[in-house]
């Protein structure tokens, strides 16, 4: 494109912008000058003011980078605004650019080959791609090589990003086979031919990443067999193409996964030859180049693990040498990149085919297990500090903690290939040594090593869940020696953990049940917060797999429970809850009636004291989280009554439901408190179903009048539990009682379009979401009752209100009404009788869809292009495929008059054209879901290319929903 010098100060007010930007004037000012740029990157002045700025001596680099860039999001998004007649011109700018640009800045160059890469690919007139730019842009000096190099990485790349290129999927995958696949032996020349006419060539990381960046084009045999392989591997030396090397060498091995083995023949002792490194790089302590020497070896192995177990000793010095990368690693910061190599051989050997391997590679799983039981073991402090092992590094010490799960991992492994008995013995093996070298050491204030003690603990825990119930060997000494374990701070947290971890196995082994059950339930006063909330988890898990065990502590568990709930935080409260809980259900029938009031009546007494003070938010937050306390008893106790029998629990439930109807009045205006009481209820409902309806009556003219009164989404959403409940289809429900729950849907309904009408859908988006969840709940159990309602079209109406809202939880609540909804004007709906959808219903939904189905094409669409979260995709793409399926006469239109309501110039004629043309035709030929995937393109791409809403939406722009029932 020519630009002249005086456009200069044409371009003057961006550069303006620009500085504003990078200033530090106030905030208007800058979201001002944002405004201007993005209006001026949509805009068609960009295309030669972009090359002006690019050719400009007096522009800085960060200006020409922004036109760079601007010109990259000109042509993948707006090359619509040029005719075609220009795209050579151009090209040959672009080539002009790149030309001055060859030595640098680099982010500039790298931006200009991407606009020459997504221009070969949008240019389908132009053939000889490859001819022209490597004539434009040189191969034979190492400066223009940059160029060539740089472009020729980023064409691949760039077809990756297919779903931001504006061609069909046809054309996309013809210009691949013309780009690509058809310039791929030229290409390989190329690079070869740069490799060898450049001495210098295998220190230039643009070399190597240009060959990863071509490998799916080209086959592998190519170039493991061409000069370019060593070259590669010579890169390892130099610090400047080491990281490149290694990404392509990784890149190499992924492609010869699948049936490559003339290509492996050729890299094995190549990289065999590497293994030297390994050491060389840990004495030198250089982490680097350890790294990446790790990963080198970890890649190739993963990448040839079928061969490894199907070939066992030709490849036993590979899987030796990542052995020793996790070995030698003393940082702990390269045996994760080993993790996934473990897994993957871990899935092969323990296949009865693989055996031969299996027995091979025993010894060096076993080597594992102690490899990774020495990385787990806790620093030992250079001052000596035992309270802060990371020297205050709050970060390396959580990264530490999460490496040391993933290692519990590779335990797991372990164990499946070379048994948990061997696994366990090691673990014990190094507990009893740590006994018979340092126990008699053990003072009360010095334990020596405890390090070296702990790991193997730790082992044990991560090791647990791979353990039988029927282990007799290890565990039967092991665990007396855990509950002696001497009382520091971090043993005592990783022995409680362990007890926590095999309460199954201690359920089949309740001789030594007591002796846990104590050292638990002392690790409550110790003064560490993190013991206490382990003694907490692990009696969770005690109480849970060894209930029926423990009916005899059942009392001096209350008091236990009783004593420490206050100084427990709040999930540890949870967690000890849930434990006292399943022993209470373990009870005998005739005895739940008492225990619940044993353990829940301290728990409503604290209750009411709490909220008779609450007056702070923190107050009221507590009274909320005391109320979950109470749930949790609801959820577990939750025994098999005959119907003709009366729930012992559900005459519980009948005490404490006035004392909580009560908190709820009081506290109206507080959500968790609300909210946790609809909980409450929702699993009583859940847990007693039929036996609830003494109840039933009560707890729904109390939700009514608590909605009415809060207009709070909890009150909706405990009343859906009820319509799923007791609906039509449910057993023991008789037909007045369904024709009530109705009727209460109703008012529920009447309510939330009442406050709709008061109200705009952006102040009551969580509202909304439980109303659509409880209308769906309505259509799906109630589906004839709620299409005859004279509610129905008003809460249609109310959907299309709220799809104006850009928030997730709620678009999808509605978004999935609505695809319900308009199910029903066809044969086949999601409703719960199984019955065949009646005419009249479907000609209600129709009339309904007919008379408001345009507006919501409308928000739909716009919705898709401006507003909507990506992952309501999905959902909303469904309606419009629900929509066409049903009335595809009218949607079709519907469609094409949206677009053309779209802001000027953000679409051109042709691409609408050929979108309607498009969607006509899947429609003549009955493929509605390919009409749902072109519009979904169709939003996808123009969403791109209009990053935020314009000004000028017009007749897009949302109304107010009214209601006047």
């Amino acid at each position: 494109m020519d630009t002249l010098s005086s456009t200069q100060p044409v371009f003057a007010p961006v550069l303006a912008a620009l500085a504003t930007m990078q200033s530090h004037d106030n905030q208007s000012e800058k979201l001002q000058a944002h405004e201007f740029l993005e209006k001026f990157q949509k805009s068609t002045e960009a295309w030669p003011l972009t090359h002006a700025i690019l050719q400009s001596p007096t522009a800085s680099s960060e200006a020409k980078l922004f036109a760079a860039t601007t010109l990259k999001g000109k042509i993948v998004y707006d090359i619509h605004q040029l005719p075609r007649q220009q795209l050579e011109g151009l090209r040959d700018s672009i080539l002009s650019l790149l030309a001055i640009y060859r030595s640098g800045p680099r982010p500039i160059r790298i931006q200009l080959c991407v606009c020459l890469a997504n221009l070969a690919i949008l240019m389908i007139e132009w053939k000889d791609v490859l001819e022209v730019s490597v004539n434009a842009l040189g191969s034979g000096d190492t400066q223009n090589g940059s160029s060539i190099l740089e472009f020729l990485r980023i064409l691949p790349e760039e077809f990756a990003e297919g779903r931001k290129i504006t061609l069909t999927d046809e054309e996309l995958k013809a210009r691949s086979i013309e780009l690509l696949e058809e310039n791929g032996p030229k290409v390989m020349q190329l690079l070869i031919q740069y490799s060898q006419s450049v001495s210098a060539s295998f220190k230039n990381p643009q070399l190597m990443q240009c060959i990863t960046s071509w490998l799916r084009e080209v086959p592998v045999i190519d170039i493991v067999t061409s000069p370019l392989l060593d070259t590669i591997i010579t890169g390892l030396s130099s610090d400047d193409s080491f990281e490149s090397s290694i990404d392509c060498l990784c890149a190499i091995f992924r492609e010869t996964r699948d049936d490559s083995l003339d290509s492996i023949k050729i890299l094995y002792p190549k990289i065999l030859a590497l293994r030297p490194k390994i050491a060389q790089a840990a004495e030198a302590q250089d982490m680097d180049a350890f790294k990446g020497i790790t990963r080198l070896f970890s890649e190739a192995a993963e990448s040839w693990v079928i061969l490894i177990a199907q070939m066992p000793s030709d490849f036993q010095n590979l899987v030796d040498a990542v052995l020793e990368c996790a070995a030698l690693d003393q940082d702990r910061d390269a045996i994760s990149l080993t993790f996934n190599f473990w897994y993957e051989m871990k899935i092969y050997l323990v296949l009865e085919k693989y055996i031969e391997a299996r027995l091979q590679f025993a010894d060096v799983f076993s080597k594992l297990v102690g490899i990774i039981i020495k990385h787990l073991e806790f620093p030992t402090p250079e001052d000596g500090d035992q309270l802060d092992l990371f020297d205050g590094d709050r970060d390396l010490e959580e990264k530490f903690r999460e490496f040391r799960h993933q290692m519990g991992d590779v335990l797991k492994d372990s164990c499946e290939v070379i048994g948990v008995t061997e696994c366990l013995g090691k673990s014990f093996s190094l507990i009893q040594n740590w006994i018979a070298t340092y126990g008699s050491q053990i003072t009360d204030t010095s334990i020596p090593a405890w390090q070296s003690l702990e790991a193997p603990l730790f082992s044990l825990r991560a090791m647990g869940r791979m353990v039988e119930k029927s282990e007799k060997i290890i565990l039967p000494q092991l665990m007396p020696l855990i509950v002696q374990i001497p009382p520091h701070e971090k043993l005592q947290f990783a022995a409680i953990m362990v007890l926590g971890r095999y309460t199954l196995w201690t359920s089949e082994h309740p001789e030594l049940l007591e002796g846990q059950l104590n050292f638990i339930i002392n690790g409550f006063r110790h003064p560490s917060a993190d013991v206490v909330r382990a003694s907490a988890l692990s009696l969770k898990y005690l109480c849970t797999d060894c209930s029926e065990h423990l009916g005899g502590h059942i009392v001096q568990l209350q008091a236990l429970y009783d004593n420490v709930l206050d100084s427990l935080p709040s999930q540890s409260k949870d967690e000890v809850t849930e434990g006292v809980a399943k022993i209470v259900a373990a009870q005998p029938i005739d005895k739940l009636y008492d225990m619940m009031k044993l353990y829940c009546d301290p728990l409503i007494a604290r209750l009411m004291e709490k909220a008779n003070s609450a007056k702070s938010d923190p107050e009221k937050l507590a009274v909320a989280d005391h109320v979950q306390l109470l749930t949790i008893f609801i959820e577990i106790v939750n025994p098999y009554i005959d119907p003709s029998q009366e729930n012992p629990i559900v005459k519980y439930c009948g005490n404490m439901f006035p004392i909580l109807s009560t908190i709820v009045d009081n506290f109206m205006d507080s959500f968790p408190i609300c909210e946790r009481i609809c909980r409450c209820w929702r699993y009583m409902l859940i847990s007693y179903r039929t036996g609830m309806l003494p109840l039933l009556p009560a707890l729904a003219d109390k939700l009514v009048t608590s909605f009415a009164a809060s207009r709070q989404g909890c009150f909706l959403w405990a009343t859906g539990t009820i319509v799923r409940e007791f609906s039509e289809s449910r057993e023991l429900v008789d037909q007045n009682t369904s024709d009530a729950i109705y009727d209460f849907f109703e008012q529920q309904a009447l309510t939330m379009l009442r406050a709709l009408n008061d109200l705009p859908p952006k102040d009551l988006p969580d509202v909304i979401e439980d109303f659509f969840r409880l209308a769906t709940d309505a259509l799906l159990y109630y589906p004839y009752k709620f299409i005859a309602s004279t509610l129905c079209a008003n809460i249609f109406s109310a959907a299309l209100a709220a799809l104006t809202l850009e928030r997730q939880e709620p678009l999808i609540a509605t978004l999935h009404y609505l695809r319900d909804f308009i199910s029903y004007g066809g044969l086949n709906p999601p409703n719960s009788n199984g019955v065949d959808n009646p005419p009249e219903v479907q000609q209600a939904i129709q009339k309904i869809l007919e008379q408001n189905g345009e507006l919501l094409v409308q928000r739909i669409l716009t919705g898709m292009m401006f507003s909507f979260p990506r992952d309501c995709f999905t959902d909303a793409s469904g309606v419009l495929l629900g929509l066409l399926q049903v009335i595809p006469a009218h949607t079709a239109p519907w469609i094409g008059k949206t677009v053309q309501m779209l802001p000027a110039g953000t679409v051109s004629v042709q691409e609408s054209e050929k979108l309607m043309m498009s969607i006509n035709q899947r429609i003549h030929e009955n493929d509605h879901k390919k009409v749902r995937s072109i519009l979904q393109d169709f939003t996808n791409s123009y969403r791109r290319r209009n990053v935020a809403p314009r000004d000028g939406l017009g007749q897009l722009e949302a109304s107010r929903f009214r209601f006047s029932g």
